[in-house]
């Protein structure tokens, strides 16, 4: 690692010819000394277009590229990059994104100059959440035309334009501000990342959440996350399909759930976002608390001879086990079983994953809201759903 090399911007990439070639212009659009940063780009191709694009900017930039092949996995490719790094920062760059020519040295000098051990999260405006649309064809603007738009930028209120800096979503970002990671423009120090064998997780099966277990998992080292002051770019358009994205969002964060079986992620999940999860989390712990007789709720997933049997609503001990007698007497019989510190209101199993799903009593304890949540889905996940005493069978 070098004193000289400052930043190492990791970008991944495949298929983006028209995309990366913005960005790295970009790049030298920087006021910063392009001898103080490096860009290393994790390619998923072996693509000559992408080769002869790099050699296009060999006298104004150092580009490194990892190449490989393989489908497509945006962790994996960032991964590729992330442990080629050379600079003494991280940062994660979307190949989509074109940055403000002050970002990387607001980066630095507002973040980093004194080694201080952060992660920033920059500002990228454009995304999808606010173009709420599919877009199949792609007019591909010169980069002309996006430095327009940054320079328009420069003097927008741009705290206004990214929610995350809004008043709003202050205690939101406060309790859980792993939850407002996103890879698109983020960064940190190498030797936090090498120390704490920061890599992002592959295994996630698609679009999704994958930027903020990232940043969850980054906030347990003790880093912070802070918002990035005038650290910001904008996101170029692409072709994207939202029902596509929707599936694979489904899918990555019931992975997320089970990873990181949590009470907020469930909140966040089953009840419409971080937002409402920040102003639910202490009614929810009392609520759980109160129907528990002050211990935990989990769930228990096991087989017995040739069913899979969940219980939703079981308390468990000090230790983490089922401590109600219903369960213990099944699993006493040497069945095999799951237990996760998850109340119910969402589930990391697919739909009509297990034969049948006991509710147990304490459900019944909770309010209205959250115990129709429970029911919604342990219904979604079962074949058959036994309701506490006093409900039909459904």
């Amino acid at each position: 690692m070098s004193d000289d090399l400052k930043l190492s911007i990791v970008i991944p990439y495949k298929q983006r010819l028209d995309n990366i070639r913005a960005v790295f212009t970009s790049l030298v659009d920087q006021t910063m000394d392009r001898a103080r940063f490096e860009v290393v780009v994790g390619v998923m191709e072996y693509a000559p277009e992408y080769v002869a694009l790099c050699r296009e900017f060999t006298d104004r930039l150092s580009i490194v590229s990892v190449l490989t092949t393989g489908e497509w996995n945006t962790s994996r490719a960032r991964n590729l990059g992330i442990r080629h790094a050379s600079g003494q920062i991280v940062m994660v760059l979307d190949a989509d994104v074109v940055l403000a020519p002050v970002a990387l040295e607001n980066l630095y000098e507002r973040h980093f100059r004194h080694g201080q051990n952060v992660c920033v999260l920059g500002q990228v405006f454009g995304y999808d959440e606010v173009v709420g649309s599919d877009v199949e064809t792609v007019q591909v603007q010169p980069y002309d035309h996006y430095r327009k738009l940054l320079a328009d930028l420069e003097t927008a209120d741009r705290a206004r334009l990214d929610p995350r800096w809004s008043a709003e979503y202050a205690p939101a970002l406060a309790r859980f501000p792993w939850a407002f990671a996103r890879t698109g423009l983020m960064a940190l120090p190498t030797a936090t990342v090498r120390a704490h064998g920061l890599l992002l997780d592959e295994d996630f099966p698609g679009w999704g959440p994958e930027d903020q277990e990232w940043g969850l998992r980054i906030s347990r080292t003790g880093t912070p996350l802070v918002l990035g002051q005038d650290v910001y770019g904008l996101h170029l358009p692409h072709r994207r399909d939202f029902a596509a994205q929707d599936r694979s969002a489904t899918l990555s964060n019931r992975y997320y759930l089970a990873k990181w079986p949590r009470l907020d992620l469930e909140l966040a999940l089953a009840f419409g976002g971080w937002l409402e999860a920040d102003r639910l989390c202490p009614d929810a712990e009392r609520e759980l608390a109160r129907a528990s007789g002050g211990r935990s709720l989990g769930v228990v997933r096991a087989t017995v001879g040739e069913r899979s049997v969940l219980f939703v609503g079981a308390v468990l001990d000090a230790s983490g086990e089922a401590a109600d007698p219903e369960v213990r007497a099944l699993l006493g019989g040497g069945a095999r079983a799951e237990v996760l510190p998850l109340a119910g209101f969402a589930l990391p199993f697919a739909d009509r994953s297990v034969d049948e799903c006991r509710v147990l009593a304490p459900v019944a304890r909770l309010s209205e809201r959250y115990r129709d949540a429970v029911h919604r889905e342990a219904e979604r996940v079962a074949c058959r759903l036994l309701v506490p005493a006093g409900a039909a069978d459904r």
